[in-house]
Protein backbone atom coordinates (compact mmCIF):
# COMPACT_ATOMS: atom_id res chain seq x y z
CA UNK A 1 0.00 0.00 0.00
CA UNK A 2 1.25 3.28 -0.97
CA UNK A 3 1.70 6.61 1.24
CA UNK A 4 -0.85 8.07 -0.85
CA UNK A 5 -3.37 5.53 -0.26
CA UNK A 6 -2.63 5.36 3.76
CA UNK A 7 -3.29 8.59 3.79
CA UNK A 8 -6.62 7.85 2.24
CA UNK A 9 -7.45 5.88 4.56
CA UNK A 10 -6.28 8.02 7.30
CA UNK A 11 -8.85 10.69 6.33
CA UNK A 12 -11.69 8.09 5.58
CA UNK A 13 -10.69 7.15 9.66
CA UNK A 14 -10.57 10.26 11.12
CA UNK A 15 -14.20 11.53 9.31
CA UNK A 16 -15.74 8.48 10.72
CA UNK A 17 -14.45 8.78 13.80
CA UNK A 18 -15.70 12.41 13.90
CA UNK A 19 -18.88 11.52 12.84
CA UNK A 20 -19.21 9.10 15.27
CA UNK A 21 -18.51 11.26 18.13
CA UNK A 22 -21.10 14.03 17.00
CA UNK A 23 -23.66 11.41 16.56
CA UNK A 24 -23.37 10.61 20.46
CA UNK A 25 -22.80 13.57 21.64
CA UNK A 26 -26.03 14.93 19.64
CA UNK A 27 -28.04 11.57 21.15
CA UNK A 28 -26.81 10.87 24.86
CA UNK A 29 -29.48 9.42 25.45
CA UNK A 30 -30.19 6.81 23.13
CA UNK A 31 -26.81 4.92 23.23
CA UNK A 32 -28.04 1.54 22.32
CA UNK A 33 -30.53 2.80 19.46
CA UNK A 34 -27.37 4.82 18.18
CA UNK A 35 -24.95 1.48 18.09
CA UNK A 36 -27.64 -0.45 16.11
CA UNK A 37 -27.49 2.44 13.77
CA UNK A 38 -23.28 2.61 13.74
CA UNK A 39 -23.14 -0.70 13.32
CA UNK A 40 -25.45 -1.04 10.22
CA UNK A 41 -23.36 2.22 8.81
CA UNK A 42 -20.15 0.28 9.61
CA UNK A 43 -21.06 -3.07 7.58
CA UNK A 44 -22.29 -0.46 4.65
CA UNK A 45 -18.70 1.57 5.21
CA UNK A 46 -17.10 -2.12 4.80
CA UNK A 47 -19.81 -3.13 1.59
CA UNK A 48 -18.61 -0.22 -0.22
CA UNK A 49 -14.65 -0.35 0.57
CA UNK A 50 -15.01 -4.35 -0.31
CA UNK A 51 -16.79 -3.51 -3.75
CA UNK A 52 -14.35 -0.83 -4.79
CA UNK A 53 -11.79 -3.08 -3.87
CA UNK A 54 -13.36 -6.67 -5.91
CA UNK A 55 -14.29 -3.97 -8.81
CA UNK A 56 -12.09 -5.13 -11.37
CA UNK A 57 -13.23 -8.69 -10.51
CA UNK A 58 -16.95 -8.10 -10.52
CA UNK A 59 -16.34 -6.40 -13.40
CA UNK A 60 -14.52 -9.43 -15.21
CA UNK A 61 -17.44 -11.76 -14.39
CA UNK A 62 -20.07 -9.11 -15.66
CA UNK A 63 -19.32 -7.77 -18.98
CA UNK A 64 -19.86 -10.77 -22.31
CA UNK A 65 -16.69 -12.32 -23.29
CA UNK A 66 -15.87 -13.19 -26.97
CA UNK A 67 -17.52 -16.54 -27.98
CA UNK A 68 -15.60 -19.24 -30.16
CA UNK A 69 -17.79 -21.65 -32.26
CA UNK A 70 -15.42 -24.11 -33.44
CA UNK A 71 -17.88 -26.30 -35.49
CA UNK A 72 -19.27 -23.18 -37.88
CA UNK A 73 -15.80 -21.20 -37.80
CA UNK A 74 -17.73 -18.46 -36.13
CA UNK A 75 -16.52 -16.09 -33.24
CA UNK A 76 -18.56 -13.59 -31.77
CA UNK A 77 -16.61 -10.53 -30.04
CA UNK A 78 -19.76 -8.33 -27.95
CA UNK A 79 -18.71 -4.70 -27.62
CA UNK A 80 -17.17 -3.71 -24.89
CA UNK A 81 -18.83 -0.34 -22.67
CA UNK A 82 -15.65 1.73 -24.26
CA UNK A 83 -17.08 1.15 -27.70
CA UNK A 84 -14.03 -1.02 -28.77
CA UNK A 85 -14.06 -4.95 -29.51
CA UNK A 86 -11.37 -6.96 -27.93
CA UNK A 87 -10.03 -10.64 -28.59
CA UNK A 88 -7.77 -12.95 -26.90
CA UNK A 89 -5.65 -14.84 -29.12
CA UNK A 90 -2.98 -17.49 -27.48
CA UNK A 91 0.38 -16.12 -28.99
CA UNK A 92 2.92 -19.09 -28.13
CA UNK A 93 0.12 -20.51 -25.88
CA UNK A 94 -0.08 -17.58 -23.84
CA UNK A 95 -3.52 -15.75 -23.60
CA UNK A 96 -2.93 -12.25 -24.90
CA UNK A 97 -5.92 -9.35 -25.50
CA UNK A 98 -5.90 -7.03 -28.13
CA UNK A 99 -8.07 -4.29 -29.25
CA UNK A 100 -9.72 -5.09 -33.13
CA UNK A 101 -8.42 -2.27 -35.01
CA UNK A 102 -9.52 -2.29 -38.77
CA UNK A 103 -7.77 0.79 -39.33
CA UNK A 104 -4.44 -0.55 -38.20
CA UNK A 105 -2.90 -3.06 -40.98
CA UNK A 106 -0.31 -4.89 -39.07
CA UNK A 107 -1.02 -7.01 -35.52
CA UNK A 108 0.89 -4.84 -32.82
CA UNK A 109 2.13 -5.90 -29.48
CA UNK A 110 3.13 -4.08 -26.23
CA UNK A 111 6.41 -4.90 -25.06
CA UNK A 112 5.06 -6.25 -22.50
CA UNK A 113 2.93 -8.92 -23.85
CA UNK A 114 5.82 -9.99 -26.49
CA UNK A 115 7.44 -10.37 -23.60
CA UNK A 116 5.19 -12.54 -22.21
CA UNK A 117 4.54 -14.50 -25.59
CA UNK A 118 8.77 -15.30 -24.88
CA UNK A 119 9.75 -12.59 -27.13
CA UNK A 120 13.40 -11.54 -25.73
CA UNK A 121 13.02 -7.57 -24.92
CA UNK A 122 17.01 -7.40 -25.77
CA UNK A 123 16.65 -9.04 -28.96
CA UNK A 124 14.04 -6.90 -30.32
CA UNK A 125 15.80 -4.15 -33.28
CA UNK A 126 13.70 -0.95 -33.31
CA UNK A 127 14.52 0.18 -36.57
CA UNK A 128 10.96 0.26 -38.57
CA UNK A 129 8.57 3.38 -37.90
CA UNK A 130 4.76 3.16 -37.81
CA UNK A 131 2.17 6.31 -38.47
CA UNK A 132 -0.39 6.31 -35.95
CA UNK A 133 -2.87 8.57 -34.52
CA UNK A 134 -0.11 9.83 -31.86
CA UNK A 135 2.38 10.60 -34.01
CA UNK A 136 5.15 8.03 -35.47
CA UNK A 137 6.99 5.35 -33.04
CA UNK A 138 9.46 2.93 -33.75
CA UNK A 139 8.93 -0.57 -34.03
CA UNK A 140 10.48 -3.92 -33.90
CA UNK A 141 9.06 -6.30 -36.75
CA UNK A 142 9.08 -10.01 -35.38
CA UNK A 143 7.37 -13.25 -36.71
CA UNK A 144 4.72 -14.92 -34.19
CA UNK A 145 5.73 -18.89 -34.54
CA UNK A 146 2.23 -20.06 -33.11
CA UNK A 147 -1.27 -17.75 -32.93
CA UNK A 148 -4.22 -19.62 -32.01
CA UNK A 149 -8.02 -18.64 -32.22
CA UNK A 150 -9.83 -22.06 -30.98
CA UNK A 151 -9.67 -24.45 -33.81
CA UNK A 152 -7.81 -21.51 -36.12
CA UNK A 153 -4.11 -21.84 -35.77
CA UNK A 154 -1.30 -19.81 -37.59
CA UNK A 155 1.97 -19.57 -37.77
CA UNK A 156 5.03 -17.69 -38.58
CA UNK A 157 2.90 -14.65 -38.25
CA UNK A 158 4.91 -11.17 -38.84
CA UNK A 159 4.22 -8.87 -36.18
CA UNK A 160 5.04 -5.53 -34.92
CA UNK A 161 6.53 -4.33 -31.09
CA UNK A 162 5.68 -0.93 -30.48
CA UNK A 163 8.71 0.72 -29.09
CA UNK A 164 6.43 3.29 -27.52
CA UNK A 165 3.76 3.31 -25.07
CA UNK A 166 0.63 1.56 -25.47
CA UNK A 167 -2.45 0.32 -22.93
CA UNK A 168 -3.30 -2.46 -24.97
CA UNK A 169 -2.09 -4.88 -28.05
CA UNK A 170 -3.78 -4.06 -31.29
CA UNK A 171 -5.25 -6.59 -34.07
CA UNK A 172 -5.06 -5.16 -37.72
CA UNK A 173 -5.55 -6.25 -40.80
CA UNK A 174 -2.90 -8.42 -41.29
CA UNK A 175 -4.67 -11.27 -39.20
CA UNK A 176 -8.14 -10.29 -39.56
CA UNK A 177 -7.99 -10.87 -43.54
CA UNK A 178 -7.59 -14.35 -42.74
CA UNK A 179 -11.09 -14.57 -41.77
CA UNK A 180 -13.63 -15.33 -44.53
CA UNK A 181 -16.43 -12.56 -43.06
CA UNK A 182 -16.02 -9.49 -40.45
CA UNK A 183 -19.54 -8.02 -39.73
CA UNK A 184 -20.68 -5.73 -37.24
CA UNK A 185 -24.06 -5.64 -36.25
CA UNK A 186 -26.32 -5.23 -33.42
CA UNK A 187 -23.42 -4.55 -30.68
CA UNK A 188 -21.37 -7.42 -31.71
CA UNK A 189 -18.42 -8.14 -33.95
CA UNK A 190 -18.69 -11.25 -36.00
CA UNK A 191 -15.63 -12.82 -37.70
CA UNK A 192 -16.09 -15.79 -40.26
CA UNK A 193 -13.98 -18.77 -41.45
CA UNK A 194 -14.33 -21.72 -43.06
Amino acid sequence: MSGYEIGRLGYLGLLLTALVIWMFVQHRGRIGQKLQQLAAWGLIFVAVLAAIGLWGDIRQTVLPQQSVFAETGRIELPRAPDGHYYLTLQINDVPVRFVVDTGASGVVLTRRDAERAGLDPDALIFHSRARTANGSVETAPVRLEKVTLGRFADSDLPAYVNGGEMDNSLLGMSYLQRFDRLEIAGGKMVLQRG
